[in-house]
């Protein structure tokens, strides 16, 4: 696995590189050699942020933790990665070593900011055709409330999305 280690606005020590590294390496059973992992340092109002984003055959996973050191965050976060592949394992199984995503489809999210109030941030993502169920999956792995994706079915750009009551509910445009 390539592994990526990014300081914002701080140097990461050599011994903080050492150890992600050997944290990381226990992933290397689940992922094939061209998985990719990003880890951010950042400090915010005196607590440690810690950011893992690990890009494996298009499926991503994600955690960010805060903890009074780096050292917990990655332990928390290392944890919380194993969790989201236990959690959905029977379905990642197939996926994680056919390759049914190509990392490819997949552009780095690339963040900008604008000066005005318009915009505040951007991303960029090539959307890859799936069922429901599995932007559902990959929604629960990023941790977000909705995700936009195409349909494989029918080829229309559809959504996802985190209900109130749990459930999740699906946006199709109209033909």
């Amino acid at each position: 696995m390539k592994i990526t280690v990014v300081g914002r606005q701080m140097n990461v020590r050599e011994s903080m590189k050492a150890l992600v590294e050997k944290k990381l390496s226990k992933f290397d059973k689940f992922f094939a050699d061209t998985a990719e992992a990003t880890v951010k340092f950042s400090r915010v109002r005196e607590q440690d942020r810690l950011e893992i984003t690990i890009l494996s055959d298009g499926t991503i996973f994600r955690c960010e933790k805060e903890s009074a050191t780096f050292e917990n965050a990655l332990d928390d976060c290392v944890d919380t990665i194993v969790r989201q592949i236990r959690k959905n394992k029977t379905r990642l199984e197939r996926r994680l070593r056919t390759g049914a995503f190509a990392p490819e489809n997949f552009a780095s999210g690339a963040d900008t900011a604008e000066d005005d109030n318009a915009l505040i941030r951007q991303k960029t993502f090539r959307i890859k055709p799936m069922t429901p169920d599995e932007a559902i999956l990959q929604m629960n792995l990023l941790g977000h409330n909705f995700f936009v994706f195409r349909d494989s079915t029918n080829e229309t750009t559809c959504v996802v999305y985190r209900r109130n009551d749990g459930g999740y509910g699906l946006l199709v445009p109209e033909p």
